[in-house]
Parts: structure tokens; C-alpha cells; sequence
């Protein structure tokens, strides 16, 4: 197989490096990321190992918890 050079944005290129595994080189990322097959529950789970991500999530559910508690309250 032959090989292709790609210029990309360094946001691409840091929002590629957030998805790549330890083990893994750009082209497996990308080969992972765009496969070609169509099952919605492929991506579940690809952000886990994203620094901070958790706690986003966690944030963000117990802020919009709290909201819907006072939005019941009224």
C-alpha cells in the first residue's frame, strides 16, 4: 500500500491526536475513526480516554440535573 502526505490545521491535527491511542499510529486512528462500517454504537466509549472528559460529562449532567430540579420546583 502506497502513502499520501496531508497537510492539515493544527486544530485538526490536535483533535486527531486527542482520538489516537497509545498503541496506535495516525493511520490506524484514521482507519478506526472513518470505517466503513454504519453501527451507531461504534463510537461509544472513543472519548474515555480524552483528559478531563469525565469530569465534563459529570459536570454537565449534574448542572443540567440541578436546572431541572428547579425548573419541577416552580
Amino acid at each position: 500500500m502506497g502513502t499520501k502526505s496531508l497537510t492539515i490545521t493544527e486544530e485538526a491535527y490536535e483533535r486527531l491526536k486527542a482520538h489516537k491511542r497509545e498503541d496506535e499510529s495516525f493511520t490506524d486512528t484514521i482507519l478506526r475513526l472513518t470505517g466503513d462500517e454504519h453501527d451507531p454504537l461504534k463510537g461509544f466509549g472513543t472519548m474515555e480516554d480524552v483528559d478531563g472528559f469525565r469530569d465534563a460529562v459529570e459536570a454537565t449532567r449534574d448542572e443540567l440535573d440541578d436546572d431541572l430540579r428547579t425548573r419541577a420546583d416552580r
